[in-house]
């Protein structure tokens, strides 16, 4: 019984819905197991089956993790000013990805050069 009522939780944290046409898009706050808040970005179409002479709904969702937050924000005001203005705005210094790349033939080589 607790699962269920924590698992609405999570559900229903907040959400805001924007009409823009014939799409809607959903904003839909959510929370991890740990309580790490996300949003999902839901856009959805409304189209007609010719062939089942019926209304469907196509969907399409974002996840976006509260890390990402500003980098998201920052992207997407640089377009929309783009848009708006046709001014590209200056770009910032990267910073350094401390992710490095590892190719699967690469795992293990280390291990080898150890041991022999």
């Amino acid at each position: 019984m607790e699962e269920q009522a924590n698992k609405e939780r999570r559900e229903e944290i907040f959400s805001r819905a924007v009409r823009a046409g014939k799409r809607t898009y959903f904003f839909d706050v959510k929370a991890t197991r740990s309580d790490e808040y996300y949003l999902t970005i839901t856009e959805s179409k409304r189209r007609f089956n010719s062939e089942q002479g019926k209304f469907y709904y196509e969907k399409h969702k974002l996840f976006l993790y509260k890390e990402d937050f500003e980098k998201f924000a920052n992207g997407l005001n640089d377009v929309i000013e783009f848009i708006e203005t046709g001014k590209e705005p200056e770009q910032e210094t990267p910073v350094e990805d401390k992710h490095t790349d590892v190719e699967f033939e690469d795992l293990g080589k280390e291990e080898k050069k150890t041991s022999e």
